[in-house]
């Protein structure tokens, strides 16, 4: 057994969840502890000062919380996995890991609104900035590197709109420069995608989304590949010492182990956006589905996105699995399995054909989410991107008229049923304003 390579669907319900050794317990236990008694004082020493592994207090570690990153460590084929309270914070202890006042990133423009508000805003107050490029423009990319850029980020599947990105190309591209490539996988999950399997160095997950799986928990993680060379000069904060550990260096210290050490121990601990040992617990719960609800995402979303394709009160259809889809090659290479459950599409009649439409719909709950059971649907450039500039907006490609879909494990015939609901009275609004 121990050279056998599991399938996904195994490690996803045995992966860093064994039979519980103290009392047989096959189910997970959950571990509601803020803090754990040590052995000695001299045990406690080791502890605090990173020369013997253990659980300390919540915030840093927690045996339940270490199985859900365990767990999704070998679903995204990584070395190791740092939990966090949400995605956004697990993008923020990423960065901050490597990047300091003084320093640069280059990012796809086309990313969640809250990313490029992160990034753009609250990173730039802190010193670091970041130049959006639009993601399929590898030139653009490759121009907008500094000498003084720490990383490279990404989204596997693009926010709102489906877009795929060339993984292996802009990982070439960052290591190129010295620098890892980060993604955020949060739409297409380790079951459609496995960014480390092309390059990638980092990558970050709202657990929140399709992980959970039902709209009703919190969380995000880091999962770093191993293979990074820490230690080569561009990454100060990992390769010399730290003031935060009396002198030690990360890099010299862990080897292969150093950023997802230094997130935990030094960034994950000053920050505080620690996940909850329950949310972890539940977090677990979904990942040991994932590979059952996934493929019914993908085939609902691709039936909707066909339909709608198909439709006169629609004016464009973003969703790489459809033949005409200019993401459709990057589709087949990175996202074999498909290419998600979350896409956008444009309506004639633009905001208020958007208003009516959503408005009219009974079995899509128009709320600020995406990756539950249920569908959801939702109008970015006046909810989740409505923080962003005009020009921003172009950039990210929101528009007025985009309507974005969570297309979730319902009958698909009841969802486009009422989908041509929606779409009637759009049509409706579309020829009153004419």
């Amino acid at each position: 057994m121990d050279e056998r390579t599991f399938g996904f669907r195994t490690r996803a319900l045995h992966a860093g969840t064994p039979p519980d050794g103290e009392t047989g317990a096959r189910a997970l236990p959950l571990h509601l502890s803020t803090s754990f008694v040590f052995d000695s004082t001299e045990h406690a020493a080791e502890l605090f000062a990173l020369r013997t592994y253990g659980n300390i207090y919540t915030r840093i570690g927690n045996p339940t919380v270490a199985a859900f990153e365990e767990k999704l460590a070998s679903l995204e084929g990584g070395l190791g996995a740092v939990a966090t309270a949400s995605g956004l914070s697990a993008q923020l202890i990423a960065i901050l890991s490597l990047a300091q006042n003084g320093d640069h990133l280059v990012a796809s423009a086309n990313l969640y609104g809250g990313t490029i508000t992160q990034f753009g805003v609250t990173l730039r107050r802190m010193g670091i900035e970041t130049t959006f490029v639009p993601g399929s423009d590898l030139d653009a990319v490759r121009g907008a590197l500094r000498d003084n850029t720490k990383a490279v980020f990404t989204e596997t599947i693009g926010n709102p709109k489906g877009n795929v990105a060339d993984l292996a190309a802009l990982a070439e591209i960052a290591h190129g420069a010295g620098v890892p490539l980060i993604v955020d996988n949060t739409f297409a999950t380790p079951y459609l995608c496995r960014p480390i399997e092309h390059g990638a160095d980092i990558i970050t997950h709202s657990a929140t989304k399709f992980i959970g799986g039902h709209g009703t928990v919190l969380g995000g993680a880091i999962v770093e590949s191993g293979t990074f060379p820490w230690a080569a000069g561009k990454h100060p904060l990992l390769a010399t010492p730290s003031p935060g550990y009396h002198g030690l260096n990360f890099a010299e210290t862990f080897g292969e182990y150093a950023f997802v050490q230094r997130a935990r121990v030094e960034v994950l601990r000053d920050v505080g956006a620690s996940i909850s040992p329950m949310n972890a617990w539940l977090l677990v719960q979904g990942l040991e589905t994932l590979g059952l609800r996934m493929p019914q995402h993908v085939a609902n979303a691709h039936a909707v996105a066909t339909f709608l394709r198909g439709r006169e009160e629609v004016a464009w259809v973003s969703y790489a699995d459809l033949p005409d889809s200019p993401d459709r090659a990057l589709a087949a290479r990175y996202l074999p399995l498909g290419s998600g459950a979350v896409f956008a599409f444009g309506l004639h009649g633009g905001r208020d054909a958007g208003r009516a439409f959503i408005e009219s719909l009974e079995l899509w709950s128009h709320l600020a989410n995406v990756g539950d059971a249920k569908s959801l649907v939702i109008h970015p450039a006046s909810t989740t991107h409505q923080q962003l500039s005009d020009d921003e907006l172009l950039a990210a490609g929101v528009g007025p008229e985009m309507v974005r879909l969570s297309v979730g494990l319902e009958d698909v015939e009841d969802l486009i049923w009422d989908l041509e609901r929606g779409l009637a009275a759009a049509k409706r609004s579309a020829e009153v304003r004419a």
